[in-house]
């Protein structure tokens, strides 16, 4: 009895902290919205004020969720076009915090309750996916890597469960050979403790937002491995250009290259 008793005392407890974190993130979450509201985010998302309020909150979201990144390698300065492989909507604050950067996220999110808003306030982009729009969205990448404006895509289309890498959609490398930038490749892998590929991280296919940050805040820390990759000059063929960086992010994931990029 003595037993079940403190059990249940453990329990609770770890119940109770998981609440207290929860109250966290939502409090910050609306401290978000207040600071991009008091700094004139949703009308003006493209200045530095707004870049380095939102390296900030991601910086404290990353603390409240106990992130401890290892970094391989270094981001190219100026304006890059980053592409990554894709497990969790956590891919795109600690990618964030590292270096402005402009993200590229499908159109569901916009709808997110007001996770949705603070997107669109630090200048967020989205595409739904399947409706053809590849081509106007690569201009309009382009023309704001034009104005010196880094932007981050996932390729793949969809989340992983980090064990593997799917192909890379070539429609959006146009942008980079539009822009004449570089494009970077980097790799995130979740870790456990055993520093393999955490697959329970992962925010794949029916996932709900609030259920998934409920099961992440269990978690007394999450452990990720962030590599940048050597940069790729950009040619004048996109689906070339796609390969290249599927080849090299699976490369910095040791895990095989499967097929073709397109």
């Amino acid at each position: 009895m003595a037993a079940i008793a403190l059990q249940s005392a453990f329990s609770a407890r770890i119940e109770l902290r998981r609440l207290w974190r929860l109250l966290r993130v939502l409090t910050h979450i609306l401290y978000g919205l207040l600071l991009a509201l008091l700094i004139g985010a949703f009308w003006q998302p493209y200045r530095p004020l707004v870049q380095k309020a939102t390296g900030h909150w991601l910086r404290g979201l990353l603390e409240i969720l106990a992130v401890r990144v290892e970094v391989l390698g270094q981001p190219l300065p100026g304006t890059v076009f980053l592409v990554s492989n894709h497990v969790s909507w956590l891919d795109i604050p600690l990618i964030g915090v590292q270096r402005p950067v402009h993200f590229l996220s499908k159109a569901e999110v916009r709808d997110w309750p007001l996770i949705g808003l603070l997107a669109q306030a630090v200048g967020t982009l989205f595409i739904r996916r399947g409706s053809g729009e590849s081509q106007r969205k690569s201009e309009e990448i382009a023309d704001h890597l034009s104005l010196g404006r880094t932007v981050l895509i996932f390729p793949e289309g969809t989340t992983t469960d980090g064990r593997t890498v799917r192909r890379f959609f070539p429609q959006l490398f146009a942008a980079p050979l539009l822009a004449a930038v570089p494009v970077q490749p980097l790799a995130l892998r979740y870790l456990d403790e055993q520093g393999e590929a955490d697959g329970e991280l992962a925010f794949i296919d029916d996932d709900e937002f609030h259920l998934h940050l409920w099961k992440m805040l269990r978690r007394d820390q999450i452990r990720v491995r962030l590599s940048w990759g050597a940069p790729l000059v950009a040619g004048s063929d996109r689906e070339q250009l796609a390969r290249r960086a599927y080849c090299s992010v699976s490369a910095m994931l040791s895990v095989p290259v499967q097929g073709a990029a397109a």
